[in-house]
C-alpha cells in the first residue's frame, strides 16, 4: 500500500481547501483533511501487448471535515463519491494526494496504525444488509469492536455497553434486539445497528456512504435525524454521501459537488442550493422534488439532462462535464478551469465564472439568474 506520509510542517488547509471561519462557525480545525486525492483503478486486459488502461476514479478531490458538522458530497451514480469515502477509510490507496488527521499525515503501512487509525475513522456502508454477517447476531456485531479496541473488561460489560449503544441508537426495548439476526430485522433496523456497531469504537469521524439510500422514504428522515443527533452530541465530523441534493441541504453544514471524478462546486448547503453556479449543480437541483423551487418566475430553471456520465477509462479531456454542459466553450474541452472564490465560503470550477470564460464567451455571467437564463433559453 501506498505510504501518504508528508513533512508535518506542511499543512494543506487553505482558502480553497476549507470554508471561510465565518462559514464554518466555531468549529476549529479540521479533524480530518484530504488533499489533491487522485484515484486510479488498472484495467485488466487478456492482450497482454495491449495499451494499458485505467479507471480515472477520482481527480484531485480535496475537503476538509470539522468537529460537530458535516460535509455533503453529492453528484450521481459513478461520479467518485464512494471511491473518496474508501480512500478516507484507508480500504483504498489512493494513487496520490495527502491525508491528515488532526494534523498530521496518515501512513498506510502497519496494522497497527491502520488499526488506531479507524478507531478514530469509522466508514457506514451503503447497504446495512451485506455490511453485517448473517450468521452472527447483533450482539456479535457490536461486541466484537468492543473487545478489539478493549472498551469492555467483562461480559456483563460487554452486555451492558451493547445495550446502551442500542438505545443511542433507537432500537427500544433494548434488549429484544439483542439477540436477533440480520434477515429479521427490517432495513431501517439494520442501518441503525450498522450505525450502532461505528460508534462502538467511540470514532470522531463517521464516512457515511448514502446510509438511507437503501432505505424506505419514510424512515430516510428518522436516520438522518438520528446522525444529527449523534453528531452533535459527540461532536463528530460527518462526511455524507448522497445523490440527493435536498437532503445534502437537510443534514450537512457544507456541500461538494462532484461529477465524474471531479469537484465542480463547495460552499454552504445553503449557498449551494439556494444559489448553485455550476451547471452541473443546478442540474441536479433541477432534478430534487422541490415545488418551492421549480420552474417559474423567480424559480430555477430546468436544464436539459444531455447524456450520462461518460466512461472514466477514456474520459473527456477539460471539464468532463462539456458533453452535456448546455453552456460549453472551446477552452472547456482545452483543460479543466481552476478554482474561482465567490465569497463566503463558495467556489466553483467553472470557465463561465472565470478570466477565460469572459474572455472565450463573451459577457461573463454574474449571478445564478443570468446563467439560468442562458440554460432556458439554450
Amino acid at each position: 500500500m501506498t505510504d501518504l506520509a508528508r513533512p508535518a510542517s506542511e499543512s494543506t488547509t487553505s482558502p480553497d481547501l476549507a470554508l471561510s471561519a465565518a462559514a464554518r462557525g466555531d468549529a476549529g480545525s479540521p479533524i480530518l483533511e484530504a488533499a489533491h486525492l487522485r484515484k486510479l483503478f488498472p484495467v485488466h486486459s487478456l492482450n497482454p501487448f495491449g495499451a494499458k488502461e485505467a479507471v480515472h476514479a477520482v481527480e484531485d478531490a480535496s475537503l476538509a471535515l470539522y468537529p460537530g458538522r458535516a460535509t455533503a458530497l453529492v453528484g450521481e451514480s459513478g461520479s467518485g463519491k464512494t471511491t473518496v469515502a474508501r480512500m478516507l477509510a484507508q480500504l483504498y490507496a489512493p494513487t496520490s494526494g495527502t491525508i491528515l488527521f488532526e494534523g498530521q499525515p496518515v501512513s498506510a503501512k502497519g496494522s497497527r496504525a491502520l488499526r488506531e487509525y479507524r478507531r478514530h475513522v469509522q466508514l457506514i456502508f451503503q447497504d446495512p444488509f451485506s455490511s453485517l454477517n448473517p450468521i452472527h447476531d447483533v450482539f456479535y456485531h457490536l461486541s466484537r469492536p468492543l473487545r478489539v479496541y478493549r472498551h469492555a473488561r467483562s461480559r456483563s460489560d460487554l452486555r451492558d455497553q451493547a445495550l446502551a449503544l442500542l438505545e443511542r441508537v433507537s432500537l427500544t426495548p433494548a434488549e429484544h434486539f439483542l439477540r436477533k439476526y440480520p434477515h429479521e430485522l427490517s432495513g431501517g433496523q439494520r442501518q441503525r445497528v450498522a450505525i450502532a456497531r461505528a460508534l462502538a469504537v467511540r470514532p470522531r469521524v463517521l464516512l457515511a456512504d448514502e446510509p438511507v439510500s437503501m432505505l424506505d422514504v419514510s424512515i430516510r428522515l428518522d436516520i438522518l435525524n438520528l446522525l444529527t443527533k449523534l453528531k452533535q452530541e459527540d461532536r463528530l465530523a460527518v462526511l455524507y454521501i448522497t445523490h440527493d441534493i435536498a437532503s445534502a441541504r437537510y443534514f450537512a453544514e457544507e456541500t461538494q459537488v462532484m461529477y465524474a471524478g471531479q469537484t465542480v462546486e463547495g460552499g454552504t448547503s445553503e449557498e449551494i442550493t439556494q444559489r448553485p453556479m455550476h451547471p452541473y449543480s443546478r442540474l441536479l437541483l433541477s432534478a430534487a422534488p422541490d415545488p418551492d423551487r421549480l420552474t417559474g418566475e423567480g424559480g430555477l430553471a430546468r436544464l436539459p439532462a444531455r447524456g450520462e456520465i461518460p466512461s472514466l477509462v477514456r474520459p473527456p479531456s477539460g471539464c468532463r462535464f462539456h458533453p452535456r454542459c448546455p453552456h460549453v466553450m472551446p477552452v472547456c474541452r482545452e483543460r479543466f478551469p481552476q478554482r474561482t472564490a465567490l465569497g463566503g465560503g463558495h467556489w466553483v470550477h467553472c470557465f463561465l465564472y472565470g478570466e477565460e470564460g469572459g474572455e472565450e464567451g463573451g459577457a461573463k455571467p454574474t449571478d445564478a439568474t443570468s446563467v439560468q437564463t442562458q440554460g432556458s433559453a439554450g
